[in-house]
C-alpha cells in the first residue's frame, strides 16, 4: 500500500493520491493558516472509521440478503490533548439505514465490524472509547 502527498499551494493544502490515482484534498484549520481546501487530517481518521465499518456492514448485510435502500453513518469524535498531540477519547458512529433490513440483522454486522473486522477501529481502540447507535427506517 502506498499513498503520495504532493503540497498545492504555499501553506497547507495537500493532494493525496493512492496507487488507484484516487485522491483526496488535506488542509489544515484557518486558525493555523489553513484554507479550508480538505479534509483536515483528524477528520480523515473519523472518515476512515466509518468508512471502515461502512464497507464491513454493507458486505455482512449483501451475504445475509439484507435489502439496503440508503445506507448512511454519522461519525463523531472527542479529541483531548495528550502533551503535545491530541488524540480521540470518544468516537460514536450513527449508523442510518433503510430499506427491507432487519434490525437485529444490523446490530449484529455493525457488532462484527467494531469487535472484529475493522482494522481502522481496532487501531484506534487504544485512546479512543468507540460506541455506536443504530437507526433502522427512521426506529
Amino acid at each position: 500500500m502506498k499513498i503520495n502527498i504532493k503540497r498545492l499551494n504555499s501553506n497547507y493544502h495537500l493532494l493525496a493520491t493512492n496507487e488507484d490515482g484516487n485522491e483526496v484534498h488535506m488542509d489544515s484549520s484557518p486558525d493555523i493558516g489553513g484554507e479550508g481546501n480538505g479534509i483536515r487530517p483528524m477528520q480523515m481518521l473519523l472518515a476512515a472509521v466509518g468508512g471502515c465499518s461502512s464497507i464491513d456492514v454493507i458486505l455482512i448485510l449483501k451475504k445475509q440478503k439484507q435489502e439496503i435502500e440508503n445506507f448512511e453513518v454519522e461519525v463523531e469524535g472527542d479529541k483531548v490533548k495528550v502533551e503535545d498531540h491530541s488524540v480521540f477519547k470518544n468516537i460514536t458512529l450513527h449508523f442510518k439505514i433503510t430499506g427491507n433490513v432487519d434490525r437485529d440483522k444490523a446490530e449484529r454486522a455493525i457488532q462484527l465490524s467494531m469487535e472484529k473486522y475493522c482494522s481502522v477501529s481496532k487501531i484506534l481502540q487504544p485512546t479512543a472509547n468507540i460506541t455506536h447507535k443504530l437507526t433502522v427506517n427512521g426506529k
